[in-house]
């Protein structure tokens, strides 16, 4: 074997350190959390030497044995408008670098919803100039295994760029943007039809008994599931198919679908969403997240009523990932719709108001804002308004309120049940007259039961009901419910049975 001349050497060298790379949230016009320590990490050739200087700090790394290097910067000044500067045997400059508020987004599709498909585009876009508030989508798709590289790119909000921005998650930072007069920065991952358990990661699902189940299938498959093998079955399926195909176009036929490539059966796996779109995001500093899920979850009953373990563990396990303590965690309760194939649509309602319990966590009643007969509201400003309320209440200390009435107690006696509340302030009806309550005795049958308002407490009666043991309210997918607080947010939907 000849030696490498001297001067070949060098070059390869050269080459090896000139590969220091970012992932994609690391690019121009992104935002940095302010006030926090602010992971930055990324990829160089193994004992590569990387510096990463921003506003008057440098920092040092050396990439590890599998090429990999992070570093920590101090916290930044909120509003600060700067560049970074990423050195290894190359150099990245990074433009126009805002410090602000971030915030992860994610759910199903009406968190993917865009701003384009809302009937008020036109109107939202003339306004729709607000340079400071930016949007980064997730753009990759499910995954067998952790994905460490995310895709996409830092778009400012624009009239240009508005169409393409999740209209929740736009109306949410528009809202914050607008009060705190700060940046912020929206981190979009989100993909419609998609349920729960495709968003937490495969390893905290395994922690659970009854999650853990649905593993067992994937495993024996993948005792025997190779790449290699994959390819070979796709082969003599492609094989098989040209055959059919060559015959089809000399009988003057339809030639029959072209097999896909046969993909690694964890990409479809529960967890595959947390692997693809979640953790290429992990790490990056954030505020908090935002959540708007659950229509996938409520075909069932026991669908609906499981999805109270279920979204607890999705905000301990993402908290997890980004080893930020008990970050602030929101989401959006279901809105008002009916379909008769959602059978567990009040359970999904149930599980988040439940969900409560988790500290640190809030969630934006919207019993007001759906449409009977269309999944996807358009009132998604209010939507976003409303989680913002709970933002700038909880996360940012404003003294506001920022929840409807959530249910705090109920009594039985006197023939009335008596119903109190918390953010009950100026407790009301929206129209002269309480609906939405329902009262049952022994018998387990509700009925239409009258309300009236005494010292901020809610009091239930029915004349088909003298001695009531339980009450619901707004107990229906569309109910007609019409309890407020002064602040015109609506009471969440409640039971105080278990029947």
């Amino acid at each position: 074997m000849k030696a490498i001349p001297l001067f070949l050497t060098l070059i390869l060298v050269a080459t090896a350190r000139a590969e220091v790379t970012l992932p994609a949230t690391f690019s121009d016009h992104m935002i940095l959390q302010a006030d926090a320590v602010v992971p930055v990490w990324g990829w160089a050739a193994p004992g590569e030497e990387v510096t990463v200087s921003i506003a008057g700090q440098t920092k040092f790394a050396k990439a590890d044995d599998q090429g990999e290097w992070r570093v920590k910067l101090d916290p930044l000044k909120s509003g600060e408008s700067t560049g970074m500067t990423v050195k290894g045997g190359n150099t990245i400059t990074i433009q126009d670098v805002l410090v602000g508020e971030v915030w992860l987004c994610s759910g199903q599709s009406n968190m993917a919803w865009t701003v384009g498909r809302l009937r008020a585009f036109e109107a939202e876009q003339a306004t729709a100039n607000h340079p400071p508030l930016r949007m980064f989508v997730e753009s990759s798709g499910g995954a067998g295994e952790g994905n460490r590289k995310p895709r996409g790119e830092w778009k400012l909000c624009s009239p240009e760029n508005l169409a393409n921005f999740s209209a929740t998650a736009y109306f949410f930072g528009r809202h914050l943007h607008g009060e705190l007069k700060q940046p912020v920065g929206l981190l979009v991952s989100a993909v419609g039809g998609t349920p729960i358990q495709n968003w937490i990661s495969p390893e905290s699902q395994r922690t659970h008994p009854e999650m853990a189940k649905a593993f067992t299938a994937l495993d024996n498959t993948m005792k025997t599931w190779t790449p290699e093998r994959a390819k070979e079955v796709h082969a003599r399926q492609l094989e098989a198919w040209q055959k059919q195909a060559d015959e089809a176009k000399a009988a003057g036929k339809v030639a029959p679908p072209k097999p896909a490539p046969n993909p690694d059966p964890r990409s479809r796996a529960p967890g595959n969403l947390f692997n693809g779109k979640i953790a290429p995001l992990a790490g990056y500093a954030i505020k908090g997240a935002i959540w708007y899920q659950g229509e996938s979850n409520a075909f069932t009953v026991d669908g609906g009523k499981f999805y109270a373990e279920q979204l607890p563990l999705l905000v301990k396990d993402w908290r997890g990932h980004w080893g930020q303590g008990d970050f602030p965690f929101a989401w959006v309760q279901l809105p008002n719709f009916h379909n008769e194939r959602f059978l567990g649509w009040c359970e999904v309602r149930e599980s988040m108001l439940k969900s409560l319990s988790v500290p640190n966590t809030g969630m934006a009643i919207c019993l007001d804002l759906g449409d009977p007969k269309d999944i996807h509201p358009q009132n998604k400003q209010e939507v976003g308004r409303r989680l913002g309320l709970w933002a700038l209440a909880k996360v940012y200390g404003r003294g506001i309120e920022w929840s409807g009435p959530l249910p705090k107690s109920q009594q039985f006696e006197g023939g009335a049940a008596i119903c109190t509340f918390e953010h009950a302030e100026g407790l009301k009806a929206r129209e002269e007259e309480i609906e939405g309550f329902e009262l049952a005795g022994a018998d387990k049958v509700f009925h239409p039961a009258t309300a009236g308002i005494e010292s901020g407490k809610v009091l239930v009666t029915s004349p088909a009901v003298s001695a009531p043991v339980a009450v619901r309210y707004a107990w229906k997918d569309d109910p007609r419910a019409n309890l407020f607080n002064g602040a015109g947010l609506p009471a969440s939907p409640f039971r105080s049975d278990a029947w």
